[in-house]
């Protein structure tokens, strides 16, 4: 196979992970004799300092003419000025929007040697294998903002078609796994969260009844996904609901370290990354988890180029490397050697060699 990665290196730590999540997709082409062309771009802080926006229209070219995007993170200390017209995280937001990518899909699964990582009690973790799909381009984050010297509005707004397209991807996802969907909302608040409980009722029962569907509050969610986290398979939800409690889910691996994401839109393009962020105290260092953006590749390898086989094989090659202990400081424990970033990186080529 011939394809072309748009990469995205970014601020802080994404140019760490993501060169050991090229040196991954790297070795499983060798491997399976795929020739996967990669190309950077800027993206976030780096490219305000270099270009005074945050997505250059060069970034928007390449990542419409690639067959994918990989990215790192956006961000620091350096723009997190409230006040900046331009600011890191419009770059990821627009990116998102150009792209047509409105469907964000998180798992959560927890690798057995980790659990004692995770600050739940260890009966709590059994059985714990989640999907968070969250809308990714309505909803309060894109929706109408004004400010005056004493007030200030963000509009959330939602329509019918928007909840429907999300609602069948996560439908979709749901019945190739245990057929439980969680619809997430507020609906004893908001018309927004009456219209999404609304619309995706009436999906489920027209195309999806095969699927078992319940409806949470989010309150009540953020509680469950505490107390009783095995018991959702996929949890749906909108764009800002979704970014607070599939943070909350990562918890239960242990670091945000360890969990990808994948972006999608109607095609086979999608926009792949680990949740975290830059975390700029940690940039330069050497000590990044690199595991959740190689394993973003993987989703890279499943959704985008339908490379299930070699998908499966980077994740297992991080499994494996998990279980021999190769593990970076935000898991290692106290007491315990931790490795570097490139350390990680480079066991999961040796793993993907050895197989």
């Amino acid at each position: 196979m011939d394809a072309l990665i748009a990469v995205l290196p970014g601020d802080g730590i994404g140019p760490e992970v993501v060169a050991e999540g090229l040196r991954a997709l790297a070795a499983i082409a060798r491997k399976a004799g795929h020739h996967l062309e990669t190309q950077e771009a800027l993206i976030g802080g780096i490219a305000i300092d270099r270009s005074g926006t945050a997505l250059p229209d060069e970034t928007v070219a390449l990542c419409r003419r690639a067959d994918a995007v990989l990215l790192g993170a956006v961000g620091g200390p350096k723009w997190d000025d409230p006040q900046a017209k331009v600011r890191p995280e419009q770059g990821l937001l627009k990116i998102r929007k150009e792209l047509g990518l409105f469907a964000n899909l998180r798992p959560v699964t927890l690798h057995p040697a980790l659990r004692a990582v995770s600050p739940l009690r260890q009966e709590l973790l059994e059985g714990v294998d989640l999907l968070v799909v969250r809308e990714l381009t309505g909803g309060i984050y894109f929706g109408e903002k004004t400010r005056s010297e004493t007030r200030a509005v963000d509009t959330c707004a939602y329509t019918v078609d928007e909840v429907v397209r999300i609602a069948r991807v996560a439908a979709a996802a749901a019945r190739g796994r245990r057929k439980k969907l969680t619809s997430v909302d507020k609906a004893n608040v908001l018309e927004t969260s009456r219209l999404w409980r609304a619309t995706v009722s009436e999906l489920m029962a027209r195309e999806f009844p095969d699927v078992a569907l319940d409806h949470v509050l989010v309150d009540s969610a953020a509680m469950h996904l505490i107390q009783r986290p095995a018991s959702f398979d996929v949890l749906l939800t909108e764009n800002m609901f979704g970014d607070i409690l599939s943070d909350e889910a990562s918890v239960l691996t242990g670091s945000m370290g360890l969990l990808p994401s994948a972006s999608l839109g109607e095609g086979r393009r999608g926009l792949y990354e680990p949740i975290h962020g830059s975390a700029p105290p940690l940039a330069g260092k050497g000590v990044a988890n690199p595991y959740a953006t190689i394993l973003s590749v993987a989703l890279l390898l499943r959704h985008s180029l339908g490379l299930e086989r070699e998908a499966r094989e980077l994740e297992q090659a991080v499994a494996r490397v998990i279980a021999d202990g190769v593990l970076t400081a935000d898991v290692a424990g106290p007491g315990r050697p931790a490795a570097t970033t490139a350390e990680a990186g480079r066991a999961v080529v040796d793993a993907i060699g050895a197989a």
